[in-house]
């Protein structure tokens, strides 16, 4: 039953209510007339008694939402996923968060959004943008941009769109139906051998000597290295504490290290030479790059690769090998890999040890199967398949080892008699023996 308060608020209206259409009542602020504020509560009372008796179909939820500004909608999908939308309803990472962040903003200025309404049937100018990218890439001349990168902007207009119609902001998600690219990269990495390692370990200054032999014997990500703190060392486990605010894949965990190595982390954290280099190469705290702590453990500067590029070459190791790929510093976690499988590990060994979330991405994308290996096994097949055993032409029996020279020379009697055709009766052809 709709109705009007007695009298009005403190800021001079009216407040009515009416029983929505679920059942509940709901409460409104009118206008400064009773009477007006009235008819206003039994007009919406009419409407929610004709949607619950079925004479008119429900509102659609999207409706209220289309004239939202896109920016204010965005915002919230953001903050959203600072809080709860990382995997096991963690908040993104800081690289993930920023990317996201940015990606939204491009979508906005190129398709001019400035509602949600905007986002209806936009599929056909979506897939016109990412197009004009492949071919011309971001700035609409020079190199095109690669499948992968496609895939992450239209992954981050995917995703928004998603939450939205979770939300009730959209009644259908506009990108639906959209095909997806071709991520296959364009030029893959390739896995330093063991002998190249020890190559460049020779060589490369203290810090970053260290910072390979961690790298290469646990497959942390440059990220995860530059998180570490010396607190993050686990002596007696002889492992390294991952924090979930700052793995790729958010679960905290332990990553074995070799016993060597613990030694060497210990007096290279309490050394302090990470946080002195911090210091000197980027002079002021708010000028380092983010996700570095108060008291680093390890130096991992923002060019990674191009440091790594400067110690193969003084090691005299190839940057680059036609057939196998390039090296940068992520090749390292694929040498790890490899090294792993190389070790005997089983699928599931390698699955925890790289912290993938299936065996097809150790695999398929990270072990690599090595041309030297390859043909090593195919010479040990070579040798199962064209050599055998030895083994003489003819044995003789039994009886004629065990016969005494008189019954052999008889025996031969015999058989020359056979062949000649002598003695009577039956006459039976011997056949000549092998030479």
């Amino acid at each position: 039953m709709a109705g009007v308060r007695s009298k009005p608020r403190a800021n001079g209206k009216y407040q009515g209510w009416y029983t929505h259409y679920t059942g509940r009542r709901v409460f409104f602020f009118g206008t400064h007339k009773e009477a007006e504020t009235r008819r206003i509560a039994e007009r919406l009372e009419d409407e929610h008694r004709q949607i619950r008796l079925g004479y008119r179909p429900a509102p659609n939820s999207a409706a209220t939402h289309a004239k939202r500004p896109f920016r204010e909608v965005a915002d919230e999908y953001l903050a959203w996923g600072n809080a709860q939308g990382g995997r096991g309803g963690r908040a993104w990472g800081r690289t993930h968060a920023k990317e996201r962040r940015n990606k939204l903003s491009w979508w906005k200025e190129r398709l001019e959004l400035e509602t949600l309404g905007d986002l209806t049937a936009i599929l056909p100018r979506v897939e016109a943008v990412l197009r004009e990218l492949q071919t011309a890439g971001r700035n609409g001349k020079g190199q095109g941009a690669s499948g992968k990168t496609l895939a992450n902007y239209a992954e981050a207009l995917q995703s928004f769109c998603s939450w939205a119609k979770r939300r009730g902001y959209l009644d259908m998600d506009p990108l639906d139906g959209m095909a997806p690219f071709d991520t296959t990269p364009e030029t893959k990495r390739r896995a330093l051998r063991p002998e190249e390692i020890r190559k460049v370990l020779e060589v490369a200054p203290e810090h970053r000597r260290i910072l390979y032999e961690v790298a290469f014997t646990t497959g942390l990500r440059a990220g995860e290295l530059r998180a570490l703190t010396p607190e993050s060392i686990d002596v007696e486990c002889g492992a390294l504490i991952l924090d979930p605010a700052w793995t790729k894949n958010r679960k905290p965990g332990l990553q074995p290290i070799p016993r060597a190595l613990v030694g060497k982390l210990v007096a290279f954290g309490e050394a302090g030479t990470a946080k002195t280099l911090y210091e000197r190469h980027y002079g002021r705290k708010d000028a380092r790059p983010e996700g570095i702590p108060e008291s680093p453990l390890l130096f991992v500067p923002t060019q990674t690769a191009r440091d790594l590029r400067k110690d193969l070459e003084v090691a005299g190791v190839a940057d680059f090998k036609s057939g196998e790929g390039k090296v940068d510093f992520h090749s390292c976690r694929l040498a790890y890999v490899t090294f792993i499988f190389e070790a005997g590990a089983t699928v599931k060994e390698g699955q925890a040890l790289a912290r993938h979330a299936t065996p097809d991405l150790t695999m398929n994308v990270y072990a690599r199967a090595r041309n030297e290996r390859l043909a090593a096994l195919a010479e040990k097949v070579g040798e199962t398949v064209l050599s055998g055993p030895k083994r003489a032409l003819c044995v003789p029996s039994p009886d004629a080892r065990g016969s005494n020279a008189k019954d052999n020379s008889l025996r031969s009697k015999e058989l020359e008699l056979a062949r000649s055709g002598g003695g009577g009766g039956n006459r039976t052809r011997v056949p000549e023996p092998f030479p």
